[in-house]
Formats: structure tokens, sequence, C-alpha cells
């Protein structure tokens, strides 16, 4: 059958008689009372009209140009395929009306959108946008038509399709199995023979799945050394440990006396989901594609921070890349990873790394909402990744380098055009030991802090065995009194000025010899070493571990803001500290210790605090006694907040023993910044309670939802004056890495904005 015409213009005789064809062919094949489904862009195949109305539709509205095998009116998909394929419903079947719900979804989740004539051709372009009917046309109308027959007759609430969807909702919500699932779908199958209900839930997820983006299946070697994609796709054995791809059979098993092979089972797969179809996929959706313009609007005043497009990082960038920042459409993301239990067992020792994409050109309101995240990659388990995380984010990596040089040919439904979208990654947020696992920084030594790098004298406490980091009055004013005072602070003069800010060449001149093999030894082998007494960890001495695989990004070299501070953990860390001090807790979290007064006293500073030949010693002016301790703990157990405020902390308060513990992140964000000033205020000295009180309020003003510009420079200077009090008050062991990368949030809040956008509540709770 010719199909020419559909190229031609409407008011040419070949169009006319064309048009007329398809009506008879159309009419013939796919009717249903006198009804074809309009292919014309106002009707977008979701509506059921008589044959007067269609020819005026398409008259008036262009025929669908990619729309040349007639699937949704009777013609069969290609001679390539044995059996026809029957999108339609039949003559007993009811329909509910095409304009509902399930429709736009379908609709949005393929991009089948109207558009006009002045868009571009895809054989001008030679490239295939998501405007035009693909090959998943077959998948766009068997949707369709579950989403318009109604579930059973006389059923006008819900169709096919909405009932799985809501069906699905409700697994996943409640966390149904999936055999617990088919059990329930073959018991309503049976009750309700007359509905059109899957038997099983692997017939329904075939269904569901069509609306879905796909993802990949990429085999890794079991120690982290390879992926086995590119030009390793095909081996069978790792090219460092010589460890089997596959996993090995058990015992008492064996392929004689069978004709066909066994499965051969990979031992370790990374789960990969494609960034490029879910970015297109978000300017499917018309009001998605307008926000994602948001960012480019105007701010209304140029020394507040309201969002990341208001940063210092943001801006440099735009000025570094003119090309990528004209566009607004062009994505800036942030790149997130954390590890978790799967099994919800602490116990239980596996760990699973999710590595979620957030898109920064998105409102505040929808910026971190769930629903917005991009999961990129599932690095299974069940050892963490470590420092091999880099071979896991090789394929990300590899898309992220062609969607910042050639982009990707994208449909924006709000703009009814195609474009050439870009992307680029800002940063990436983690944890404190997740940093060290993304940039390759060493942050279990002495220069654990990433932001003084090499510009900083290690302490380590004799007693007490761990790093210590102090000096923080070299933040102060050059002339500032507190730099001379030695026995008040560690015994020393402190003549230092801040440490430069370390740059990204600075960094690659900094990791320039550093070469590393990837991949862990396998277990066997490891126990054996650590049996002998051989140190297997050999990189644990070396402060630059790897070349991050971050730095093959084009652009990451001139990125202001690499790797984020996490003021989350810093806050829950900070508060551990604080609180167990004051409460002389007998755990490990407690501070001041015997060990503690010795080193006091091995550095020659406070000869009050030091302890006798018999190990006793006196308690500090921070130590609350056994009746401000009840005071303490009946404040805080007796408060009251909102519903959803925050969890019940009372529940993890025992005033008999004297004891708080099971705190969690946000339990100690609201117990930092809201309780602990009240529950303190009649409990501490003065000159105690006004110094953690200024530390709880530094957090409070650090987190508000907008900076000021000329805010954060006097904040900046109050908890620097804040440290070096509590230097002052508490022993050098109080100091861990968390405290002291407090004097390093307030300039990162200039660089990458207010924390809300840079830490890792909404991807924990994601989890």
């Amino acid at each position: 059958m010719d199909k020419s015409w559909i190229e031609m213009p409407r008011n040419t005789p070949q169009y006319m008689e064309g048009l007329k064809t398809f009506l008879d062919f159309s009419f013939a094949n796919s009717s249903v009372r006198g009804e074809i489904v309009c292919p014309c862009p106002k009707c977008n195949f979701n509506k059921w009209q008589c044959r007067e109305i269609v020819y005026e539709h398409l008259i008036i509205k262009p025929f669908p140009k990619g729309y040349t095998v007639w699937l949704l009116h009777g013609e069969r998909k290609g001679a390539n395929v044995t059996d026809e394929i029957h999108v339609m419903p039949r003559e007993n079947d009811e329909v509910i009306p095409a304009n509902n719900p399930m429709c736009d979804m379908i609709n949005d989740a393929f991009g089948y959108h109207e558009y006009n004539d002045d868009m571009v051709d895809d054989r001008e372009t030679g490239a295939e946008s998501s405007h035009n009917m693909n090959d998943d046309l077959g998948d766009f109308f068997q949707l369709m038509q579950e989403g318009q027959e109604s579930l059973y007759e006389g059923c006008d609430k819900y169709s096919k399709l909405s009932f799985l969807i809501k069906l699905y909702h409700i697994k996943c919500m409640c966390r149904i199995t999936n055999k617990g699932m088919s059990m329930i779908l073959e018991l309503l199958a049976d009750a309700f023979g007359h509905a059109k209900i899957p038997s099983s839930f692997y017939e329904a997820k075939k269904i569901i799945n069509k609306l879905g983006v796909h993802y990949t299946k990429i085999d890794a070697c079991p120690n982290d050394c390879m992926l086995y994609f590119g030009e390793d796709a095909n081996m069978d054995f790792c090219k460092k440990c010589k460890t089997s791809r596959w996993k090995a059979k058990k015992k008492g098993t064996s392929d004689s006396g069978t004709s066909n092979k066994r499965k051969k089972i990979p031992a370790k797969v990374l789960r990969y989901f494609p960034l490029k179809p879910r970015l297109q996929r978000m300017f499917m959706s018309s009001k998605i594609a307008e926000h994602m313009r948001w960012h480019a609007s105007k701010s209304t005043n140029e020394d507040i921070l309201r969002h990341p497009r208001d940063s210092k990082a943001w801006k440099t960038f735009d000025l570094k890349h003119p090309q990528f920042a004209s566009d607004p459409r062009n994505v800036r993301l942030g790149l997130a990873t954390d590890g978790f239990n799967p099994y919800g067992n602490l116990s239980t020792s596996y760990s699973i790394w999710p590595v979620v994409l957030i898109p920064y050109n998105l409102p505040p309101w929808m910026c971190l909402k769930q629903s917005s995240f991009i999961l990129s990659m599932i690095i299974p388990g069940k050892r963490a990744p470590g420092n091999d995380i880099d071979v896991y984010l090789q394929p990300l990596i590899e898309e992220l380098k062609e969607l910042w040089s050639t982009g990707i040919k994208t449909f924006d439904s709000y703009g009814n055009e195609v474009f050439d979208m870009h992307a680029a990654v800002l940063w990436t947020i983690s944890d404190f030991p997740g940093l060290g696992t993304l940039s390759g920084w060493n942050t279990h030594t002495g220069l654990a802090c990433p932001r003084c790098n090499f510009d900083t004298t290690p302490k380590k406490l004799l007693k007490g065995g761990k790093f210590c980091f102090m000096s923080h009055r070299r933040w102060l004013d050059g002339r500032h009194r507190f730099r001379l005072a030695r026995m008040r602070f560690d015994g020393t003069i402190e003549n230092r000025n801040p440490p430069v800010v370390v740059s990204g060449y600075d960094v690659l001149q900094q990791v320039e010899n550093v070469n590393v093999e990837f991949g862990k030894e396998p277990v066997l082998e490891e126990r054996a070493k650590r049996q002998r007494g051989v140190n297997h960890a050999k990189l644990d001495t070396q402060q630059w571990r790897k070349k991050s695989i971050f730095f093959e990004l084009p652009y990451w070299v001139d990125n202001l803001l690499h790797h984020n501070l996490d003021v989350m953990h810093i806050e829950k860390n900070v508060c551990d500290n604080v609180v167990f001090t004051l409460l002389n807790d007998s755990s490990n979290k407690c501070k001041d210790n015997l060990k503690a007064r010795k080193d006091l006293q091995l550095w020659g500073i406070r000869p009050d605090l030091w302890p006798d030949e018999n190990g006793r010693y006196l308690p500090a002016i921070y130590t609350l006694t056994n009746a401000n301790k009840d005071i303490f703990l009946k404040t805080l157990k007796n408060m009251t907040v909102p519903d959803g405020y925050s969890s019940n902390i009372s529940r993890c308060i025992d005033v008999k023993q004297r004891k708080l513990g099971g705190l969690k992140s946000h339990d100690s964000h609201v117990l930092m910044e809201q309780l602990l000033p009240l529950a303190m205020r009649n409990t501490l000295p003065k000159e105690v309670c006004s110094i953690l009180v200024d530390l709880c309020m530094f957090f409070r003003q650090l987190c508000n939802k907008v900076l000021r510009m000329d805010e954060l420079d006097q904040l900046q200077s109050r908890v620097v004056l804040t440290l070096c009090y509590m230097e002052m008050l508490f022993p050098p062991s109080f100091f861990t890495v968390m405290i002291h990368l407090i004097v390093h949030l307030v300039e990162d809040a200039k660089l990458g904005g207010p924390v809300q956008y840079r830490w890792m509540y909404p991807i924990e709770r994601w989890n």
C-alpha cells in the first residue's frame, strides 16, 4: 500500500486520495460501533471518532508522519511477525473513555505528544526524536488498549491497566513478596472470572514493565577488579586476579547425562540504569519540562542563597562553560551514594551501594523529592566497594562524557521542539567515609581533612591512640590574643594563616604519580595473609589512594566544589561528642576518660585535670553531677514536639540509669538545634553553657532554608571563636575530625548553597 501521501501537503490531491484510502481501510478492519481511533495530533490516538470527524481532523491537522504501520487500525506489524497484534478492543468489550489519566500517563511515558509543522524532521537530523512513532509503537498501542478496556463489563471506574498499577502500588508500599502477589492475583482471577485479571504476578508485570525504562545487567569480577563490558564483555576470567566470571557449581552436580548444558550464573552483577533515556523522559512531561527551566529565572537578590543556582560554584561553572549555560534545559546533576543493609539487620555483614543522581534544574519544592531522584546503578555486596568504586562507575562516566560532548536529541514537550540535551555533574554527596571512597583521599590518618589537605600538622594522642584535630586559632585574626596563649590550648604558639583553598588543578598535581590497581584480594588469600601477619592493606599509609575517575570528565577539574561535607553526619557526631561527654558516659563516645587526662599530662597543659598516681582525677567543669544529670535528662524526656517533627526522643532516655542512647541522625538534629540549649540552661556553669549554646546556634543558622552572604561571614568568625573556646574547655581527645570539619562548613555553603541540597537526609530516607 502506497503511503507516500503522508509526507505531502494537505492541500494536494495525492493527500486527499491517500486519506480516503486510509479511512476505507481503517473502517473495514478496526471499526467499533462505527468509530475508529483518531490519529490526529489533537486526539493523539486517545479518542474514538466517526468517519466525518476523523476526515475533518486530518485535513486541519497533519497526519502523523511516523505512523506508517497502521497497527491501531487493523494492519499487521510487519512481514517478520507471524502473529497479528490485536490492539483493538473486541466487539463485546467495554471501553472506558480515552481521555482518562491512564492514557495521559502512557503518553508521558512514551513521549507521543502533539506537534506542529515547524518541528524538526527526523530524516533531516539523522536522529529518531521521541515525538515520532518509533520501535515501541506496538507496546504503546497495547498499553493504550489496556488503559481503555474496562476491568469487567459495566465497570467505568477501573481499566485493566489502572487496576494493575494500583495493585502494584499496594505491593510496593506494603512490601508484599512476588509469591504473595501471585497468590492474590490467582485468587482474584478465580473469584472474579468475568474480570480481566492476570492469573500471576509474572503476567501482570509483563504489562506494567512496558511503562518503565529498563536497566542493564553488567557482570563484574567478584573481587571488584573489572567489569565485563565493552571490549571485555566476552571474557570468562578476570584480567587481574584470574577469578572466574561464573559461580562455581554446587558439589554433586554435573552436566553428564543431560543434552543441554546448564546456564552459567555470574558471580557478581552490577545493575546499571542508563541515564540518557531517564533524562529524556523528564522532558516528555510538559509540566516537568517547564520546571526544568526554573533555575534560569532571574534571582531576586544576588546576596541571598535559596538554591544551588545562587551559589558561587554554579555561577562559576556557567562562566567557564558559556555554551553549556546558554540552554537552560541542559541538566545539572548531583551524585549521591551510600551503603545500606538490604536485610534490615545491622548485625548482618552485607553492604549494597546505590548511586543516585539529583537534577538541580528543578525548583526547591521539587528538587529533593524522591520522585525526582534518578537511580543510576546498584553496586552489589556483600563487601563494600571501597576504593574500587571507580570500577563500577565506568559506565556512568562514559555516558556523562557523551552527554557533555555530543549530547542527545530530546523532545521538549513544553517548548514543542527537539533539542540537543547536555548534562554535567556539579558535585558528589556522601558521608565522610564515602567522601574518601569517591575522592581517593584517605580519611583515616592525621591528614584526614580534605579541605586542609597537606597544610596541617598531624597530632596523635599517645595514650588515646587516635589523632586529634585542634589548631583552630589559625583562622583567627593575625593579632588575636589567643594565638599567643600556649597553656590554655595545646602548648604552642599559633603563627600560621588559614590553609589555602585546594583547587582541582592542585589535586591533579598531587595524584599525578599515584598508581593503583583496583580489586580486592580473594577472601581465602586475605585470611591467610592475616594469619601470617602480612599487611594486606598497603594503601592505608598513602594519603591519596587513587586518581578519582571523576577527573575523566572534561569539566571536573574546573568545579569549585567536588565532594560535599555532609552536615547531617557531622551534626550527629558533634551531638554525640557533646552529650556523652557531659553525661560522662562509660561508652567510647565519651571523650573524657583516664587516657584523655594522661594525654593532658604528657602535653603539659591544664594541670588541674591531671590524674594522680592511682589513676583518679577530679571531674571537669563540663561534667554533670548526678543531680544535674537527672535535671538534664528529665527536661529532655518531658519535652513534647508536634507530630512528625521528630521521633519520640523520650524513648531514648533512661532516667534511672542516667543514660541516653539510640538516637537517630534526625533526633540529633532536633536535639542539637532546639532541645539541647534548653536542657543545659540550669545544669551547666555559665561559661560552658554559653559556648555550647553558640555551637547549637551555629548549626541552626547554617541549616536555614535561606542564607545571606554577609551573615555567613559573621557566622564563620563566630564559629572559629566558639571552637577556640571549646579547645580551652575540652580535652584534645574531644576534637575528632568531625569537630574540626565544622570550621569548613560555612565556606562550603558559600560555594554550594543551602545545606538542604547537599546533605544525606533525603538519600538515606530514600534508601
